[in-house]
């Protein structure tokens, strides 16, 4: 085999291995990353755009799409667009699932912004 063509087969391998290492990418939990299984742990340590899970009951209606939700260990401002809400009937005894991202923005306390919002039967 001639340099120039050991030079070429090698350059080929090369070029191959980066661009699979390139696309790579585990995108999915980390170990001992867990999501925040309540209220009261999302407010001892709020982290941005981290993804959770709750049930518990909205409380009441503070603003346009913004509502007190608890889940029995504390309470927390709840973003919820009206698309979201899709104006069902759910009021203080309806146990509800959200889902969504707490929101940590500087100098205010955490919410969370509902991505989802399940009516628990």
């Amino acid at each position: 085999m001639s340099l120039h063509r050991k030079l070429i087969v090698s350059l080929a391998a090369a070029s191959a291995l980066l661009a699979g290492s390139a696309q790579a990418q585990y995108v999915g939990p980390t170990a001992g990353a867990t999501a925040p299984s309540s209220v009261a742990a999302i407010l001892k340590n709020p982290v941005d755009d981290q993804a959770v899970v709750l049930r518990g009951h909205l409380l009441r209606k503070v603003s346009k799409e913004k509502y007190t939700f608890s889940d029995g260990t504390a309470e927390i401002r709840v973003d919820i667009d009206d698309k979201v809400f899709m104006n069902r009937k759910i009021d203080a005894k309806t146990q509800v699932e959200i889902r969504g991202e707490v929101e940590k923005d500087f100098m205010e306390s955490p919410e969370i912004d509902v991505d989802v919002l399940t009516v628990v039967p």
